[in-house]
C-alpha cells in the first residue's frame, strides 16, 4: 500500500534503529516511563487513523454509488481523491506546524478525520460526499508528513522502532478497514451510512488522546514551530503517504539546514532536467496509481464476478497485509544490490500474472490474484528506497524525493479515474483490468531506469 503517505523525506538509513543523541534544544525525551508508553499509545491510535477513510469505503462502493446516483465516472473522481488531497494538503503542514506546532496541527488533522467520517454518511448527495471525504482525507495528509517530526522530537533515541510502530499501526488499520468495514455495517443494521460513520469514533478517541497529550506541551510550541521550520527548510515535510515504512526504508535526519543545503562538488543539474528524477517519478506516480486503484475498485471487481461483500473486503485486506512482511525485506534487498531493476522486473511480473488471472478467473482464483497484486503493490518501499540509493548528499535526497513524491502523486491521479470511466462505457472489467495492466509496463520501464548504479550529483 501504500499505505498509502510518504510523510518525511526517503532515504535508505540502515543504522536507523540505532540510538541517537537528542539535538540541542530540540527533541525532548519522555519526561517519564508513564508519559512515554502514553505517548507511544498516541502515535498508535494516530497511525490506525490514517487509511480506514480510503479503505473503508472501497468493500461498500457499490452500495454508496446505489444511493447517491453516483455514475461510474464519478467513482473513478472519488477513488482520485485521496492522491490529489495528499498532495494538496500535505505541503501546507509545514507552514501550519511553523506558526502552531506540530502537536495542534496533528490534532487538528484528527478532527478532521473525525468530522469528515461523521458528515460524509450524512451526506445526501454526491457533491456533499466528496466534500466530507475531502476534509477527512485533508486531516490525513497533515498528519502523514508531521508525524515523522513529533517522532524525532518525542524519542530521539528511537527513531527506527518508533517509526516502525507507527508504520505498523498504519498497515493494521488499513488491512483492519478493509476487512471489518462489512461485517460490522450488517453487525449495525446493513447501511453503509452507519458501517462508515462508526470509523468516527476511532478517530474521535485518537483525538480525545492526542488532546490530551497536547495540553501540557505548550511550554513546547515555539520549539516544535522551530523543529517544523528546520523540516520544512529541507524538504522534509514533504506530501505524501506511506502505507509501510519501517526501519530498513525509514528517513534519514537531516541534522541541520546547512548540512542538507550543502552542495555537492561542481554545480548541480535543475531537478526538472535530470533523466534520473523523471524516472524516479514516473515510478513513483505508476506504482502510487497501481496501489489507489487497488483500495479503490479492487473490491467492486470481486463483488461483480459473484464474490460476496464481505469476502471482498477481506481480499483487499489481505492485498494490503502483504506490505507489513514485505516492507521489511525489500529495502535490505534493494540495498545490497547495485541496481534494483531486478526487482522492479520481479515485482512486475508478480503484478501482471495477478491482472491476468483476475481478468481470466477473478473469483475461482481470487486469493491468489490477491496475493499477487499485493506482493506487486510493494514496490512503494523499493521506490523510498531507491530514492536514497540515488543520491550522495543529504542535498541530494531533498531533491530528488521531494520532486519524485510531488510529480509522482500528481501522475497517480488520473489512473482512478480512467478505471471508472472505462467500467461505465464498457460495461464490464474486460478494459479496466487490460489497463491496470498495461500501466504495469511504464512502471517496469521507469523502475529498471531509475535503478541503475548512478547518482543524481553525477548528472552535471
Amino acid at each position: 500500500m501504500h499505505t498509502p503517505p510518504s510523510d518525511d523525506l526517503a532515504t535508505l538509513d540502515t543504522a536507523d534503529s540505532a540510538p541517537r543523541p537528542a539535538e540541542p534544544g530540540g527533541p525532548r525525551r519522555a519526561a517519564s516511563p508513564w508519559r512515554g508508553r502514553v505517548m507511544a499509545a498516541g502515535l498508535i491510535l494516530a497511525a490506525l487513523n490514517l487509511r480506514p477513510a480510503v479503505t473503508s469505503l472501497g468493500p461498500l462502493l457499490e452500495e454508496v454509488r446505489a444511493d447517491l446516483g453516483m455514475s461510474g465516472t464519478v467513482a473513478g473522481v472519488l477513488t482520485s481523491v485521496p492522491a490529489a488531497c495528499f498532495a494538496l494538503f500535505g505541503f501546507t503542514a509545514p507552514r501550519l506546524a511553523r506558526r502552531w506546532g506540530p502537536v495542534a496541527i496533528v490534532c487538528a488533522g484528527l478532527a478532521a478525520i473525525a468530522a469528515g467520517l461523521l458528515l460524509r454518511p450524512l451526506a445526501g448527495g454526491t457533491v456533499a460526499f466528496l466534500a466530507a471525504s475531502a476534509l477527512a482525507l485533508a486531516g490525513i495528509a497533515v498528519s502523514n508528513v508531521l508525524m515523522p517530526v513529533i517522532v524525532k522530537r518525542w524519542f530521539p533515541d528511537r527513531v527506527g522502532s518508533m517509526t516502525g510502530l507507527y508504520s505498523m499501526g498504519l498497515s493494521l488499520g488499513t488491512a483492519a478497514s478493509a476487512a471489518v468495514t462489512v461485517p460490522m455495517t450488517d453487525a449495525l443494521g446493513g447501511s453503509w451510512r452507519t458501517g462508515l460513520g462508526a470509523w468516527a469514533l476511532l478517530a474521535a478517541v485518537a483525538l480525545v488522546a492526542w488532546l490530551f497529550l497536547a495540553r501540557d506541551r505548550t511550554s513546547g510550541a515555539r520549539a516544535d514551530g522551530a523543529e517544523a521550520t528546520r523540516t520544512e527548510a529541507t524538504g522534509t515535510g514533504t506530501a505524501g503517504i506511506d502505507a509501510n515504512r519501517t526501519d530498513a526504508d525509514a528517513p534519514a535526519t537531516h541534522e541541520s539546514v546547512a548540512e542538507a543545503d550543502a552542495p555537492a562538488d561542481g554545480p548541480a543539474i535543475r531537478i526538472t532536467r535530470s533523466p534520473l528524477a523523471w524516472a524516479m517519478a514516473v515510478f513513483f506516480g505508476f506504482q502510487a496509481t497501481a496501489a489507489y486503484i487497488s483500495m479503490g475498485w479492487m473490491p467492486q471487481i470481486f463483488r461483480d464476478a459473484g464474490v460476496s461483500a464481505s469476502t471482498s473486503g477481506l481480499l483487499l485486506a489481505v492485498m494490503m497485509a502483504m506490505g507489513v512482511p514485505l516492507a521489511f525485506v525489500l529495502p535490505r534487498i534493494a540495498a545490497r544490490l547495485r541496481h534494483q531493476g531486478v526487482l522492479v522486473v520481479i515485482l512486475g511480473v508478480f503484478g501482471l500474472t495477478g491482472y491476468a488471472g483476475l481478468w481470466l478467473a477473478p473469483a475461482g482464483g481470487a486469493w491468489a490474484w490477491a496475493l499477487l497484486l499485493g506482493i506487486a503493490n510493494c514496490a512503494f518501499p523499493l521506490a523510498l528506497t531507491m530514492i536514497g540509493m540515488r543520491t550522495r548528499t543529504h542535498a541530494g535526497v531533498v531533491r530528488l524525493s521531494a520532486f519524485a513524491q510531488s510529480v509522482g502523486y500528481l501522475l497517480s491521479i488520473p489512473g482512478p479515474l480512467l478505471v471508472g470511466v472505462l467500467y461505465q462505457h464498457s460495461g464490464g472489467w474486460g478494459q479496466p483490468i487490460a489497463l491496470m495492466a498495461g500501466f504495469m509496463v511504464p512502471q517496469i520501464i521507469a523502475g529498471v531506469l531509475a535503478g541503475r548504479d548512478r547518482t543524481l550529483e553525477d548528472e552535471r
